[in-house]
């Protein structure tokens, strides 16, 4: 498994690469498909469902009702130095950590400051990735570029004495660089997957000298995670022919970048968590690749998940259609439903996961 991880990290890193030289579209105040709606905070069974989740039609916005991280523990006391496992592309090697006071954490999905934060330890980030967006890092500067490129001056600047990632920002060679500076750097594994939430909880904690805070916030997105997705079997149907089937496109309309998300992407165990097919891994399809028009079409799938910056980018529903005609071939496209999400939420396996799998299923499932 974690060949294979770090095959896909370093294709996400890849892909960003080529929409920073394509020229990212950024999303405008306004762009995103459908006025954010109010959450109805309910427990799913209660909410007025869909007969037949198929037959829904129409764009929606998945929205996570309370996007605040509690950590698990405030301010715990770190044991340092701390030995830890760095899982560097080119290979793995043991490292120490003797400073934590000055942290980055940066991926491509926003989940390793989010663990950060929900370990407690939130006040030793001293910046953050375009996708760390939840509540109290909103004034930390931003060092990731609109491509989840890293900007190296940006980072030393800030002088860190920790840098946690995953390899899914780079360059590589930013990072190789900053280590040189001094810079303790440290690659952690993060697979995508609900499992992979729970891991990085105790890996990410590990790195930042409290084992013992992490095995308490591992357990605790396990016990969320479990607890959303019972809700979730209850409503969803049972009958595999009934299932929604649904794909997820990673899009950057200014760019022409549209990627079909296969499994290992993350997009199959959130798929398959909401109690869905996964069309991409149903066809054979692997990691993240260019969408193909045959792809599109031979999945024909019920509904399309998206990134809300990344729908915005193509033009909305509307300019989405128009550039890639062949959606409208299949029953999503028909039918308009595509499903967005916050970009830093959606694909972000860590403390928010099981509101991710909640905000989700109140779109899938129940009617607006």
């Amino acid at each position: 498994m974690r060949s294979v991880t770090r095959a896909l990290r370093a294709a996400l890193a890849a892909a960003a690469s080529v929409v920073l030289l394509a020229g990212c579209a950024t999303a405008q105040p306004g762009d995103a498909a459908t006025p954010t709606p109010e959450v109805d905070t309910r427990p799913l069974a209660e909410l007025s469902l869909y007969a037949d989740p198929r037959a829904a039609e129409g764009p929606r916005t998945a929205v996570a009702g309370d996007e605040a991280i509690e950590p698990i523990a405030e301010n715990p006391a770190q044991t340092l130095p701390a030995s830890v496992v760095s899982h560097d592309p080119s290979g793995d090697k043991t490292m120490t950590v003797t400073d934590t006071s000055r942290v980055l954490a940066l991926d491509l999905a926003g989940s390793l400051a989010a663990t950060v934060w929900g370990l407690g330890l939130g006040d030793t980030l001293v910046g953050r990735d375009m996708t760390t967006t939840f509540p109290g890092t909103e004034d930390l500067p931003v060092v990731t570029s609109g491509a989840h490129a890293v900007n190296a001056e940006s980072v030393l600047e800030l002088r860190p004495t920790l840098i946690l990632t995953d390899g899914s920002v780079g360059p590589r060679d930013v990072l190789e660089q900053l280590r040189e500076t001094g810079v303790t750097v440290v690659f952690i594994e993060n697979e995508a997957s609900f499992e992979g939430a729970a891991q990085l909880a105790r890996d990410v904690a590990t790195a930042l000298g409290v084992p013992e805070v992490g095995e308490q916030l591992a357990d605790r997105i396990a016990s969320e995670i479990d607890d959303i997705r019972g809700q979730i079997d209850a409503i969803a149907p049972t009958d595999p022919e009934r299932k929604l089937r649904i794909v997820f496109l990673y899009l950057r309309g200014g760019s022409g970048i549209y990627y079909l998300f296969g499994p290992e992407s993350g997009a199959d165990h959130l798929i398959e968590g909401l109690g869905a097919r996964d069309v991409a891994g149903e066809m054979g399809w692997e990691g993240m690749k260019p969408m193909t028009d045959e792809a599109l079409v031979e999945a024909d799938p019920d509904v399309i998940l998206v990134m809300t910056d990344g729908l915005a980018s193509a033009g909305g529903v509307d300019g989405l259609l128009a550039a890639k005609p062949a959606l409208a071939l299949t029953t999503a496209g028909q039918q308009r439903r595509i499903v967005d999400m916050d970009d830093g939420e959606v694909l972000s396996f860590g403390p928010r996961t099981a509101r991710v799998l909640d905000a989700l299923a109140r779109v899938l499932y129940a009617e607006p």
